[in-house]
């Protein structure tokens, strides 16, 4: 097993609970009739491929990220989580005793939910296949757009570009009107607001503490017949964070997340696809860097000390 500098990194986890799947990052476990363990690992993907050498301390730095955002998110949705304290969670004996290394820190039980069959991507700025849409076709994802807009430019107003997932895996742009076609009319419009109020509110926090956040994603489910808040939250993995002291206009930006390792892949000869290449320490390094002084950043804390 490849282990951190804590010695708790992890590619996949193996716990004596039935497993229910094992995705890019996260592994989840059943736990009883209606909840779910999910265990955040220190897997990265890029390009919707797992590259196969893990980042030191990204695991528990997306679960503690998601965790602070959940308490802030407290009174605006609804949320999956139960708890995050490995006491709390009401697992076997066996599990806390041989494993709590495994999952302290990086894992919390919550309540089973339907996911929506979309993603909800919100664009605060105009980068990634945005921008490259834009320069295709003057349009994001359905969203006609001025034109003589500049790389990394900020919207008027945030713009709800959702997507869904193909067959493949990969991420697909999809317009309002698809959205509607999958989920419904009501709902669409429930979590497009969401999605832009969620936004805004965590733009406004990360802004006081010098962190542009410039995209991101939100995912929903439905239990009990009302919308709530499932997944990760505003981490690194999902959406865009940007230094504001060094944004500027026309070029791509320095960055506190994964794009570090979309640089690197996008100067190699790699076709992205599996498998993905080996990352250098070089790499590995600067992106467990830019992890954790994400997670210092927002919430005042060193991950080593959680």
């Amino acid at each position: 097993m490849v282990r951190d500098l804590e010695g708790n990194a992890i590619l996949e986890t193996h716990l004596p609970l039935p497993r229910i799947a094992v995705g890019k990052v996260r592994d989840i476990y059943g736990v009883g009739s209606d909840k779910l363990l999910i265990i955040t690992t220190d897997r990265l993907s890029a390009f919707d491929v797992v590259m196969p050498t893990p980042v030191p301390l990204k695991g528990k730095v997306l679960n503690q990220i998601t965790l602070f955002w959940q308490n802030y998110f407290r009174d605006v949705i609804p949320q999956h989580i139960i708890t995050a304290d490995v006491d709390e969670m009401s697992l076997p004996d066996e599990v806390i005793k041989n494993f709590r290394h495994e999952i302290e820190g990086r894992s919390m039980l919550v309540r089973k939910a339907q996911p929506l069959e979309i993603e909800c991507v919100v664009r605060g700025y105009i980068t990634g296949s945005g921008w490259k849409d834009y320069k295709k076709t003057g349009m994001v994802c359905g969203h006609k757009l001025l034109p003589g807009m500049k790389q990394c430019e900020k919207f008027p107003e945030p713009l709800f570009t959702p997507s869904t997932k193909s067959k493949a895996g990969h991420d697909v742009n999809i317009d309002f009107g698809e959205a509607i076609r999958i989920v419904g009319k009501d709902v669409a419009m429930q979590v497009r607001d969401l999605t832009v109020a969620l936004y805004k509110k965590g733009q406004e926090y990360a802004a006081s503490k010098g962190i542009i956040i410039a995209d991101t994603k939100f995912e929903f489910g439905i239990r009990d017949g009302e919308i709530i808040l499932i997944d990760e939250i505003l981490t690194p993995d999902s959406s865009r964070f940007w230094p504001a002291d060094q944004y500027e206009t026309g070029h791509d930006q320095p960055s506190f997340d994964k794009q570090i390792v979309r640089n690197y892949l996008e100067t190699l000869a790699w076709d992205k696809r599996p498998p993905g290449p080996e990352l250098p320490p070089d790499i590995i390094e600067k992106t467990t860097a830019a992890y954790c002084e994400i997670f210092k950043r927002l919430t005042g804390k060193d991950i080593r000390q959680v």
